[in-house]
């Protein structure tokens, strides 16, 4: 990271089990069909102070994360990519409320953008994590919560909500995957191909053709402004995150940074997507938004969404949405 210290990164507490030179106990999350696991079973989670699951569902997940908490472990590793990391945040969300064990993700998922922005190598093994806990750093973050606007329904936890475009970028995502392409790899052929699909193609094209969306930003629910080009009730691109760095080196919020973040797009005008690998990198003109490019950082917004939205590689349905952040996590890195 550059521009000096970042206040997000800790050493580890006090508090933690390392302090007293004791060997934390430690729950495992193991997912055998992530992309890296392959089925293979980990010599380290042989030790005596480390419990390893293999859940198959939700409730399986449910099941593991409250009988870890009866244990009081206070390190939890994920063993898996972006998509159980969601799976993990989510149904730990009624067992760990905002206390939960110090976590460290293994890469082995197909895109693990997580890991990215946390800085862990692409080779981190559970071993490797385990020694970390007492001499690793700790990077702390939010993650973004998705909830229905009317508290009628289940409440997801993760790090990357998008809609529209971004949309059918993981579903090409998913094609790359078949093809072999993998991690930011993948990530920038998915991005190429919807530049081209929006500057090629017809607005009866599907990448140009936007979903119907409204946002509404913090308490007042001001609604996001909409530029005078293509249909005011729909938008082609949406995308919120609360990490700080992404695959490839994409710059995808503009000046901001830390926190929840946001960035919309009205609509595919052939002239200001010639410019969109420059915007993706940080290139950030004044004309953006009377041209239908909005960057925003509100503390919280309401979503109401006529498609399908995707939080960390997984599609929702539409519907009416409140947004926000959870609380702080502590992971580690080495």
């Amino acid at each position: 990271m550059t521009g000096g210290p970042n206040p997000s990164i800790q050493m580890p507490s006090g508090e933690d089990a390392s302090a007293s030179g004791s060997a934390p106990v430690v729950g495992v999350i193991y997912n055998p069909r992530s992309h890296r696991n392959q089925g293979r079973y980990l010599e380290a989670a042989a030790l005596p102070n480390v419990h390893m699951v293999e859940p198959a569902d939700h409730a399986e997940i449910s099941e593991a994360l409250a009988r870890f908490s009866k244990l009081g472990i206070e390190y939890l590793i994920i063993n898996g990519g972006d998509g159980t990391v969601r799976d993990v945040l989510t149904c730990g969300r009624d067992v760990f409320g905002d206390a939960w064990p110090v976590l460290a993700v293994l890469p082995k998922g197909k895109t693990n953008a997580l890991n990215v922005d946390l800085g862990a190598p692409r080779g981190w093994n559970l071993k490797a994590a385990l020694a970390a806990f007492a001499t690793g750093q700790r990077v702390a973050r939010k993650p973004v919560v998705v909830a229905p606007a009317n508290g009628d329904g289940p409440t997801y936890q993760g790090f990357i909500l998008g809609a529209g475009g971004f949309t059918l970028g993981v579903r090409a995502g998913q094609d790359a995957h078949r093809m072999g392409a993998f991690n930011s790899f993948a990530v920038g052929v998915t991005s190429v191909w919807g530049v081209l699909q929006g500057l090629l193609g017809s607005d009866k094209n599907i990448w140009r053709r936007g979903v119907a969306m409204r946002l509404l930003l913090g308490r007042e629910k001001r609604e996001l402004p909409h530029s005078a080009y293509g249909d005011p009730a729909r938008r082609v691109f949406m995308l919120s995150s609360t990490l700080e760095r992404f695959p490839v080196g994409l710059k995808l919020f503009g000046k901001f940074r830390e926190g929840l973040k946001l960035f919309v797009f009205d609509h595919p005008r052939r002239r200001t997507l010639a410019y969109a690998p420059a915007i993706l990198y940080g290139w950030l003109p004044k004309w953006l938004p009377e041209k239908g490019i909005h960057f925003a950082a509100p503390e919280h917004f309401e979503m109401d969404i006529g498609d399908e939205f995707i939080l960390d590689g997984e599609a929702f349905p539409a519907g009416h949405y409140h947004v926000s952040t959870g609380p702080e996590l502590r992971f580690v890195v080495p």
